[in-house]
């Protein structure tokens, strides 16, 4: 099912329409400011503002015959000033507009995609909230290893969450930059101060220097910052689909009344959001390659970048909208099963103490290799047996002379592993702190 955020206001975005409205904003500003310098007839200016428009197909039309986008689009402009015309794009190469334009077509994609993630953070944070003290076995290499709180992977994909805003805030901030420095950065035809005069009305700052374009490790950065966006949302997919794996099943991505998960399979309920936002996290890490090998072109410019950006930006900035939609909807939906997930944390019959019982052996005398030789040992028996391990520990001698049963029950408190839950609550959640710190 498609995004109800994303294809409108995204497509609308980067449609071939918005494109040109942009082209004609730079050259308006242009315009306007070449007159208040006197460069051109304050007439020409205002005729430009009030009949300068364009026709997409008109554009596409004259484009099939002279090959340049720009002219095409000049020309069809042209068609509606009659002689002040010769005014429009006075001064300017080509990507004076197309790179300025870009960063208004970027700064209206960057705010989407920040709507985005305040959405997902509000949900990451309700969903937090709601699991902090429900009990979860946590698992490093896959293997079980000591007991966290549902809550905590959830705060730790917010602080996450949270740290991208920040990301995105700066690339997008290194991108809110144009320039009319002519073809090759000198100035040769318009000046500084005009430039910043023109980037200052169209809500932008000039770029400290240029060739013909913008620098192009800008747009890297940022698309990079989107490929880091889209991992973070693929680490959360991979968690849901790894829980709901039936031996483990501690949540399940929400399953509609009439859905069906399989055609050959009646009883499959299968994690295929999670799955789809996994599989288009790989399209956007793949564009980060590309806008990396844009940075470097010939002298003061080529084009070798240009029709890859046509699509990279274009589909990086949907895709992580799509994205963000798809992932706020998986956790604001996801079924979570704290049940299963006591059960879990019991299967291995209290080895998850381990840890803490070494311990405490050693705070109590006991040297380290020899505490950590009694308790691998009656461990490794509760893996070949299936034995409670604290009823072995407590008839172990060895660990009676150090712990007694008092003791090792303290070893085994579930409460004593999580109760520092709190604190990194008011940590992650505390108002004005930065999370992602």
């Amino acid at each position: 099912m498609i995004s109800r955020y994303t294809r409108p206001e995204m497509g609308r975005i980067w449609s071939d329409e918005n494109r040109f409205r942009k082209w004609l904003e730079v050259e308006i500003a242009t315009a306007e400011a070449e007159a208040e310098a006197g460069m051109i007839p304050a007439s020409a200016a205002r005729a430009i503002r009030r009949k300068g428009r364009f026709d997409v197909e008109r554009i596409r039309e004259i484009e099939k015959r002279v090959k340049h986008d720009v002219i095409a689009f000049t020309t069809n402009v042209s068609e509606h000033l009659g002689p002040d015309g010769r005014y429009l794009h006075y001064g300017l190469t080509s990507n004076d507009v197309v790179d300025t334009a870009q960063a208004l077509l970027i700064r209206e994609a960057s705010a989407a995609i920040e709507a985005g993630l305040i959405r997902l953070g509000a949900v990451l944070k309700k969903r937090a909230w709601e699991f902090k003290d429900t009990p979860a076995i946590g698992r490093t290499h896959g293997v079980h290893a000591e007991p966290i709180t549902f809550g905590l992977k959830l705060a730790n994909w917010y602080a996450e969450n949270e740290r991208n805003r920040k990301r995105l805030t700066t690339a997008a901030e290194g991108l809110r930059a144009g320039k009319l420095s002519g073809a090759v950065g000198t100035y040769a035809h318009l000046s500084p101060a005009l430039e910043k005069k023109i980037c200052s009305a169209l809500g932008l700052r000039p770029a400290g220097v240029a060739t013909q374009i913008i620098q192009r490790d800008r747009h890297a950065f940022y698309v990079c910052t989107l490929a880091v966006i889209a991992a973070s949302l693929e680490k959360i997919a991979l968690e849901v689909r790894g829980l709901q794996r039936t031996e483990i099943r501690e949540v399940e991505e929400f399953f509609a009344s009439e859905q069906k998960g399989s055609s050959a399979m009646p009883h499959k309920r299968n994690p295929v959001s999670a799955e789809q936002i996994c599989g288009l996290a790989r399209v956007v890490r793949s564009n980060a390659q590309t806008a990396l090998e844009n940075v470097a072109l010939w002298h003061e410019r080529d084009i070798s970048h240009s029709s890859a950006e046509r699509i990279i930006l274009p589909d990086s900035t949907i895709l992580v909208d799509y994205l963000l939609d798809k992932t706020t909807t998986l956790v604001e939906t996801l079924l979570v099963y704290p049940e299963r997930m006591k059960e879990n944390l019991d299967t291995l019959k209290g080895l998850v103490f381990s840890g803490q019982l070494l311990l405490d052996l050693a705070a109590h005398g006991a040297s380290r290799e020899s505490a950590y030789q009694w308790v691998q040992r009656n461990a490794m028996r509760v893996w070949q047996t299936r034995e409670d391990f604290r009823a072995l520990v407590e008839k172990d001698v060895d660990v009676r002379r150090y712990l007694s049963r008092e003791e090792i029950a303290h070893a085994f408190s579930l409460q004593r592993h999580l109760r520092y839950v709190d604190a990194i609550f008011r940590r992650v959640f505390a108002k004005g702190e930065a999370a992602s710190e």
